[in-house]
């Protein structure tokens, strides 16, 4: 008897021995294949048994919850949706998350270990925080004046301040309202499906996820190439360059919309906007050469984050010289997000240096207690500090004397570039209008902002003039709107005592 006793004892054992090896088996290599299995509810379920943290513009949030009274017990709110949708994206129970809402997910729904009291203390509880707040970088006047400039057309707006590469307003028009996708159920699928079947697609972010010809705002590229090269030693010297200009290895003519681009100079292309000057400059430059510069503004990176993804602007980097000489007036296959133009506009008024952008300002708890505060850094010197001070110089001239003179604002210092890119077979679709721009008050040593506009069905007789008319108002607008915010921002001194007798 004790015999089979101990055979059975045995088998016990071993039965209890393979129940902990597939135990472990299940948390040690499964647990992660399991959470992220569709048909696992219980993560969605714990995920939105409480509020997620909120996203600020400013003091004050632009998301909330609301209780539902079903399983998933809280459902994501958007106050100003439309708005603020290219910032935070959305936060949907059945189609998951975008933008901050993504990128911040781990602090917004509590788990990330940077809320918890004590280090690890997530892991040994296994538990999770309140959620915590994610503060934007966003001006709410700025973003507001973009927005508005827009008024639904396609088109985006990128504000950055150059001092520091925070971004003061993203915008993309037509836009919508992600809290259409919070929920579940009909209503969200329909909303779903027909945001995704409009042909204006309007969940596209075009500020940081569409590219487009630059035109001749990429021209300012060009030129800090031509300076930092030493092709071109005054930027007040003719060029040498014919009208039309033959591109080389070619029967091709490129035409100018200006008059007086023969031998015009760099100061007088950029003014006016010759195509033949700057594309002959492209040349001169070399494939080296214009391939450094642009990737030193941020061109073919493929990392960048702000912290969501940002599309890869891109300048090839094998071209014939013909391919070149188009590519650096801004198209043959150069492409750009208004970000990335911004961030042109931005090195040139930061004297060439060049900020990361970044769309968080800090990470709180939900008492409002900082656990992350984001830092200014350099992303890359593009340009000598010298070619910065000139092409400002070229700039403010496109405003006060050139193209860009409906971005003038009384007594700021104000420097544009316009820009018509043309696309299509043939060329036989509406140009994109593009505007580029910085702004700094007389009594301010550092600039206010630099913008980036671009206006997808703008009309034009001419290149460059839908640029000035289309989109150079908006720049304006949204540069008023900095200008002000800068002015708010600066604290006031106390009178100094009464002058002696």
């Amino acid at each position: 008897m004790i015999r089979y006793i101990r055979r059975a004892a045995a088998f016990c054992l071993l039965l209890l021995v393979a129940l902990l090896v597939n135990a472990a088996r299940v948390q040690l290599f499964e647990a992660d294949e399991l959470d992220d299995n569709p048909a696992n509810r219980r993560s969605a379920i714990v995920r939105y048994d409480q509020p997620r943290g909120n996203i600020l513009v400013g003091d004050r949030p632009v998301t909330g919850n609301k209780e539902t009274g079903e399983q998933l017990s809280f459902e994501r709110t958007y106050l100003h949706g439309p708005l603020y949708a290219p910032v935070t994206g959305y936060a949907s129970q059945t189609y998951g998350t975008t933008l901050i809402e993504n990128a911040e997910d781990a602090v917004l729904s509590g788990t990330d270990s940077l809320l918890a009291p004590l280090p690890f203390w997530n892991e040994f509880t296994r538990g999770r925080q309140p959620g915590g707040d994610v503060v934007t970088t966003i001006k709410a006047s700025v973003q507001q004046a973009a927005y508005e400039g827009l008024r639904g057309r396609r088109g985006a707006v990128a504000a950055l301040d150059p001092s520091t590469g925070a971004i003061l307003a993203l915008v993309s028009t037509p836009s919508y309202d992600p809290e259409r996708l919070s929920g579940t159920g009909a209503a969200v699928t329909d909303a779903w499906s027909r945001l995704n079947a409009s042909p204006s697609m309007p969940m596209l972010n075009r500020a940081i996820r569409q590219t487009y010809p630059p035109g001749s705002t990429f021209k300012i590229v060009t030129a800090a190439a031509a300076l930092d090269s030493r092709t071109v030693t005054d930027p007040g010297a003719a060029t040498d360059t014919p009208s039309p200009y033959v591109l080389p290895g070619t029967d091709t003519t490129l035409p100018n919309e200006a008059r007086g681009c023969e031998n015009a100079s760099l100061a007088d292309a950029i003014r006016v906007s010759c195509n033949t000057v700057m594309a002959h400059l492209g040349v001169e430059v070399g494939l080296d050469g214009m391939v450094e510069t642009a990737e030193k503004f941020g061109f073919n990176d493929t990392g960048l984050r702000i912290p969501s993804g940002v599309a890869r602007s891109n300048f090839d980097t094998d071209m014939s010289d013909d391919q070149l000489a188009l590519s650096s007036i801004g198209q043959f296959n150069t492409k750009a997000t208004p970000l990335q133009m911004a961030m042109v506009a931005s090195a040139v008024a930061g004297g060439g240096d060049l900020r990361r952008p970044h769309l968080v300002d800090r990470v709180t708890t939900n008492t409002g207690d900082t656990v992350r505060q984001e830092r200014s850094e350099s992303y890359e010197r593009p340009m000598n500090p010298a070619t910065a001070v000139q092409l400002q110089r070229m700039m403010v001239e496109v405003v006060e004397n050139g193209t860009g003179s409906k971005a003038a604002i009384d007594g700021v210092r104000v420097g544009g570039k316009t820009g018509t890119a043309q696309h299509g077979v043939d060329n036989s679709g509406l140009p994109y209008a593009w505007f580029i721009s910085w702004a700094q008050a007389p009594d301010s040593g550092r600039p206010a902002v630099a913008v980036a506009v671009v206006v997808e069905d703008a009309a034009a007789d001419r290149a460059d003039i839908s640029g000035g008319g289309s989109a150079a108002p908006i720049a304006r607008a949204v540069m008023e709107a900095a200008l002000e915010e800068q002015e708010q921002s600066v604290p006031r001194s106390a009178p100094g005592p009464a002058p002696a007798d």
